[in-house]
């Protein structure tokens, strides 16, 4: 009996680490080979620079609205579960701010360190969320990054020029918080996406075939890119500040939301879309608005290199726990 216990336990934990093998390897592993190819010369700045205009503006729009527009879902479906993730968002957002009070954060580094609380990055989302539940999964992601983007966005603003030392006219921060939902291409391509899943009974064999061909390439693209970016060089004087915002972001807010997603009853394929979400490393967009917006932009960096290694260690315990 012991002996078959034994057995029993050492086939659970195998399979828990087949499954986060499986799931995280090979997206942290093309990650690994963008930092690689960097280093050793092998991708440049041009390069680089043309891939992130591709996947950002064509590839990875045309995934969300692929993956959106195919199958129609009630709004219903998906309201509790964007409403849960939209109050996690919220609360961390708010707990940013008493942590800067806490730890003595400058306001040069205000605007930087919040962001990096609550921020994500969608495409090691979207690459997780197809390793652990194929393409099934990708459809909540979209409809789910469609609705907290834009409230992600107008925190993010509110809270960098609240702390960014300048004077901006009410004007001026209508125009800056506009300026960033108009120009996010991932918006339009899930609510281009919604649009056609209303008014369309999916694609036809041609356009499936060729959504999928675009879609084959978004991801490696998008993951050898924030490899290429990853250099630790601007960790030094910034370790303790990123390594609290990294903290936040992969404990305190995957704590968070669990217990949100069960306050608003999400389950099944929601549920493990929502707990991913949770998991996920800071995006790489908190550099894009701190250096628009005078905030420290060597934090910025450092955070989203520490929170993305980081990151491999929330997702795996974020997946032994739906593996359950």
């Amino acid at each position: 009996m012991m002996m078959y216990l034994r057995l029993s336990e050492k086939k659970y934990v195998i399979n828990n680490m087949m499954i986060i093998l499986n799931s995280l390897f090979p997206v942290f592993a093309v990650v690994i080979l963008g930092y690689v190819l960097k280093r050793y010369r092998l991708t440049d700045e041009k390069f680089l620079k043309i891939s992130d205009n591709l996947v950002y503006f064509i590839f990875f729009p045309v995934l969300l609205f692929w993956k959106i527009g195919g199958t129609y879902a009630a709004d219903e479906v998906y309201r509790d579960f964007c409403v849960a993730v939209i109050c996690g968002i919220f609360i961390i957002c708010l707990s940013s701010c008493i942590f800067l009070k806490l730890f003595g954060i400058s306001e040069y580094q205000s605007g930087s360190f919040s962001q990096s609380c609550y921020r994500f990055n969608s495409y090691i989302g979207v690459a997780v969320v197809m390793n652990t539940m194929g393409e099934e999964g990708i459809k909540p992601f979209g409809i789910l990054i469609g609705f907290v983007i834009p409230f992600i966005n107008v925190l993010a603003v509110s809270t960098l020029i609240w702390f960014s030392g300048k004077d901006f006219s009410a004007h001026e921060r209508i125009r800056f918080t506009v300026r960033s939902l108009l120009s996010n291409p991932l918006i339009a391509g899930c609510l281009a996406g919604c649009l056609y899943a209303r008014l369309f009974n999916g694609f036809p064999v041609f356009l499936e075939n060729t959504f999928r061909m675009i879609s084959l390439a978004t991801i490696p693209l998008s993951l050898l890119s924030i490899g290429s970016t990853l250099t630790f060089a601007g960790m030094k004087g910034h370790f303790k500040v990123s390594f609290i915002a990294a903290g936040i972001k992969l404990l305190i807010f995957p704590v968070t939301g669990y217990f949100l997603l069960k306050l608003f009853a999400v389950a099944d394929i929601l549920f493990k879309v929502g707990m991913i979400f949770f998991a996920l490393p800071t995006a790489t967009s908190v550099y894009i608005l701190s250096s628009q917006l005078n905030s420290d932009t060597d934090l910025a960096s450092a955070s989203i290199v520490l929170s993305t290694v980081l990151s491999f260690f929330s997702l795996s315990a974020v997946l032994l726990i739906l593996s359950r």
